[in-house]
């Protein structure tokens, strides 16, 4: 059994996750973000604090005082935070921004990783927990992309595995083999936002991960929240890359989409 700190941003997936490393008998300790982990979190850890954005000194002192060795971190943070004027850091978060020629995720998480380690932290894959969202490659929907359709999403998935290497953001929306919008900072569902506003629908969004995607950092996913920005915006199908990319409410994911006529494939 082990003692786990999990650093939790915003969704479903750290609930989740503490769910299954709790039925392994791990001890789960939470630590959210004020204003951007879900409240909700707090019901299903053995121990909740919060901490405010950019307060790593603290921290820091309860991974010490938790006598906690493996950190894991999910959810989301919008990198908007960053650059937010009045945005306030403590020395020890103002040290690691220091230490990166830029704000890129795994420029930051990786200055945060070398901290931890010096004081005993590892941080660990949580994709050994959450196997069960992990899709295989197929078609999960009734229906499957049309020949124009699987066109989009094989031009998508060169678009997004480029797109990906520069540690932009790890989506595309294609049509006719045109990129109607890349993700940048603003997040998936925004994007795909953006390519309904540029079209009368018929696009289709491709998801895949980083060429050398770390799995400790930032693991790719797709759930309903995905879904329902593409339905709104009139898309037609969501390609995700097979063993890199988590499902989140796959059954029901499933369903729905087979409801509204949009294809979901693994690829």
């Amino acid at each position: 059994m082990a003692r786990i700190g999990l650093v939790a941003g915003d969704g479903k997936l750290p609930i989740i996750f503490s769910k299954a490393a709790k039925a392994k008998g791990d001890t789960v300790i939470g630590f959210g973000l004020k204003g951007i982990t879900q409240d909700e979190l707090k019901s299903y850890v053995d121990k909740m604090h919060w901490l405010k954005w950019g307060d790593f000194t603290k921290a820091l002192i309860l991974l010490a005082a938790e006598r906690i060795n493996k950190v894991i971190m999910l959810g989301k943070v919008k990198k908007e935070a960053f650059f937010k004027e009045g945005q306030k850091f403590d020395d020890e978060t103002k040290k690691i921004l220091e230490k990166t020629k830029d704000k890129k995720d795994y420029a930051i998480l990786n200055e945060v990783t070398k901290v931890l380690n010096k004081i005993g932290v590892e941080v660990i894959d949580s994709s050994f927990y959450l196997k069960d969202l992990i899709p295989s490659k197929g078609i999960l929907t009734k229906r499957a992309p049309t020949e124009d359709e699987w066109e989009d999403i094989n031009y998508g998935v060169k678009v997004a595995k480029e797109l990906s290497r520069y540690d932009i953001g790890q989506t595309v929306a294609v049509k006719d083999k045109t990129v109607l919008a890349l993700e940048a900072a603003e997040g998936t569902d925004e994007t795909i936002s953006r390519a309904g506003g540029l079209t009368d629908g018929g696009f289709v969004i491709v998801k895949t991960a980083r060429p050398d995607q770390d799995m400790r950092f930032d693991v790719p996913l797709a759930g309903l929240d995905t879904l329902k920005a593409i339905i709104e915006a009139k898309g037609k199908a969501l390609a995700v890359e097979e063993k890199r990319t988590l499902l989140l409410d796959k059954d029901e994911l499933v369903k729905r989409a087979d409801e509204c006529g949009v294809s979901i494939v693994v690829v």
